[in-house]
């Protein structure tokens, strides 16, 4: 049990030595979406009110969960890009051939770029402010307890595409094809009201969307003028919970499974 842990805590640790050594990570995956806040929510501030919102919501304000969201999804999938780079060099095998058991590979991988998407997600948090979101401080636990969850998800959702990729080419091809259309049906850029049928459809059968919506109830959390969302905070957080165990099981058994080339 001592063997698996200390495992699993120096595969975080090594994630998180090698991202803060590479700051153009850090900048990539703050600064992208900081423009896509900035430069989106501005052009839309004239014209930008989601139903069931209060009318002085700005499109920034309204980006605000959803910016919060694509950061932690880039830095979460970047993250276990490492996967594919550790194969390559040798690493993942020496890892896999060692005395421990496959669960402290896959815990101290997850972990490792769950903290990494957590501290950055943390760091954007604090500008909920200049997004008019002014947080208490039982909002913002709430609200990094969500961020938690949801980096969690992804970086087992990365490590679920990456154990199987050979190249990182093919990592960014998936990432485009995949997840980003999955971040823009999640409700970060739009509302599903007013969304055709089948978008709504869509919309409901995406499991980020429920993340991204108990984000938004949380961040808003005892605001008397907030209506709230159409969903219930704890069955958002149970299919939240759900996508987060349904990839660390499929990371866990892929890892048992199949040992990389």
């Amino acid at each position: 049990m001592t063997h698996d842990f200390m495992a699993a805590w120096t595969l975080t640790r090594r994630e998180l030595t090698r991202f803060f050594r590479q700051r153009n990570r850090v900048v990539g995956a703050l600064g992208s979406p900081l423009i896509f806040w900035v430069l989106i929510g501005g052009g839309l501030s004239s014209s930008f009110h989601p139903p069931s919102m209060p009318a002085s919501m700005r499109a920034v304000e309204y980006l605000f969960p959803g910016t919060l969201t694509l950061i932690i999804l880039f830095t979460s999938i970047f993250a276990t890009i490492s996967v594919i780079e550790d194969r390559r060099e040798g690493f993942l095998q020496s890892v896999l051939v060692a005395p421990v058991s496959r669960g402290a590979i896959v815990i101290g991988k997850i972990m490792g770029g769950t903290l990494i998407a957590l501290i950055q997600g943390v760091f954007f948090l604090l500008l909920a402010p200049v997004a008019g979101i002014h947080l208490t401080a039982v909002s913002f636990l709430m609200s990094v307890a969500i961020v938690f969850l949801l980096s969690f998800s992804l970086t087992g959702l990365g490590l679920a595409i990456a154990w199987r990729m050979d190249s990182t080419q093919g990592f960014h091809a998936i990432m485009n094809l995949f997840l980003i259309p999955m971040w823009l049906l999640s409700g970060s850029f739009f509302p599903s009201a007013g969304a055709p049928l089948w978008l709504r459809a869509l919309m409901g059968a995406n499991p980020l969307t429920y993340g991204v919506s108990a984000l938004r109830t949380t961040l808003y959390w005892g605001r008397p003028d907030w209506n709230g969302t159409a969903m219930s905070l704890s069955f958002e957080l149970g299919v939240t919970f759900l996508f987060a165990a349904f990839f660390f099981i499929t990371c866990f058994c892929m890892v048992q499974q199949r040992r990389p080339a």
